[in-house]
């Protein structure tokens, strides 16, 4: 296509990804977003998110996640820092694996995608990684091929990538409505009245976006999933060489975490079906979480239990009703595109989700393209892939 004039509003992970990404194309880009950036409320924040391959029998997403980690690879050489820290992932079961459990067929997938797996049954899992002291895990594995990757940082690394290669960044600047024309998007207008015209518009404003397009209220929904960062009184135990990303029994009890960041935090969150928020008002912890995470610590890193908590938040999902991306242009308002549906498990596809996105606009085939098109709502498919 010849090159256009696009605004993207949004400046998480999808819509920082996609403006540097269509810029690079030679189309005249704008990004928008209220701002501070990157933004601290944006599920693309925070310290850390998983990067792994490890998604039950969804053959889609683990070819997808493994075709990334490469990417990730070439991206702290491009920067020249170490963004992804390729640490390992552990993901354990609360019984023997079997067919069926999340991962057990997550153990197939990876074997299949030539990925050498250590299978850890509970002797093991103590040895290696001697934080793990309670029984309740007693199968599950260690993949090498995963790790963690700064996700704020990587989003402040991408918007200054965008800013240097022309991308017209507008933060503080939040939009209130699509400016329209007939059956056609020209643009959008800000809550002060002023009016951005378009080629295209991209709205990628992960939670906000049921918001900014009420129409898509009943496809997504935006909801807080508590995040916790715990100082423990000694963090050695919980470097990554000893304590990498994990997830426990996810499908079962939601939970995960990560090493101990340089200053010594740890983070743990938990992935249910969330607490319904509005973006646009207070994000608050209800206070029944902290006794509900101080129970699982107790129960499971005794070491942990009764550590001071530096910091909780709700990090917001937009969840799509079935789990899956929702990239793909609206049929009733020509020219705008939606890029959104991140449902907790998007950050990963960072180096190739702006591709994804601007194939899309551009009508070009992409092989990750299939499952994000525009869809009716019918049966929810079982959910256990989101843990960031």
């Amino acid at each position: 296509m010849n090159a256009s004039k696009i605004l993207v509003v949004g400046a998480g992970v999808f819509g920082t990804s996609a403006a540097l990404e269509l810029r690079l194309r030679g189309h005249s880009v704008t990004l928008m977003d209220p701002g501070p950036l990157p933004h601290p409320e944006a599920s693309s924040t925070d310290v850390s998110k998983i990067i792994r391959a490890d998604y039950g029998a969804d053959t889609f997403y683990a070819r997808f996640a493994h075709d990334c980690i490469p990417a990730w690879r070439r991206w702290n050489s491009k920067a020249g820092r170490t963004f992804y820290h390729e640490t390992g992932f552990l993901l354990l079961a609360g019984e023997e694996m079997r067919p069926g459990g999340f991962e057990h067929d997550s153990h197939e997938v990876m074997t299949s995608l030539g990925q050498d797996v250590e299978r850890m049954d509970g002797g093991r899992l103590r040895r290696r990684f001697p934080a793990w002291t309670s029984g309740r895990y007693p199968d599950g594995y260690f993949n090498p091929n995963a790790g963690w990757a700064e996700s704020g940082n990587v989003v402040a690394w991408l918007l200054t990538l965008a800013r240097k290669e022309g991308v017209v960044l507008r933060e503080g600047e939040r939009m209130e409505a699509l400016l329209e024309e007939g059956s056609r998007v020209a643009g959008v207008v800000t809550d002060r009245g002023v009016e951005h015209r378009s080629d295209i518009v991209v709205v990628a404003a992960g939670a906000w976006t049921p918001t900014l397009l009420p129409w898509m209220g009943e496809a997504l929904r935006c909801v807080g999933q508590p995040v916790y960062h715990f100082k423990p009184a000694d963090p050695e135990p919980y470097r990554p060489d000893r304590f990498p990303p994990w997830a426990a029994d996810i499908a079962n009890t939601g939970w995960y975490g990560f090493p101990a960041q340089s200053d010594g935090t740890v983070k743990i969150a938990n992935h249910g079906r969330g607490f319904p928020v509005d973006p646009r008002g207070k994000k608050v912890v209800p206070d029944e979480v902290d006794q509900w995470f101080s129970e699982f610590l107790t129960e499971t890193f005794p070491g942990l239990a009764g550590s001071p908590i530096v910091r909780r938040r709700l990090c917001l999902y937009c969840d799509s009703w079935d789990g899956d991306f929702w990239i793909d242009w609206d049929p009733d308002h020509e020219g705008l595109l939606v890029a959104t549906g991140g449902s907790g498990h998007g950050f990963k596809f960072a180096p190739l989700i702006g591709s994804v996105i601007s194939d899309r606009i551009e009508g070009k085939a992409n092989p990750w393209e299939s499952r994000f098109r525009w869809r009716t709502l019918g049966k929810r498919r079982t959910e256990a892939a989101r843990m960031e």
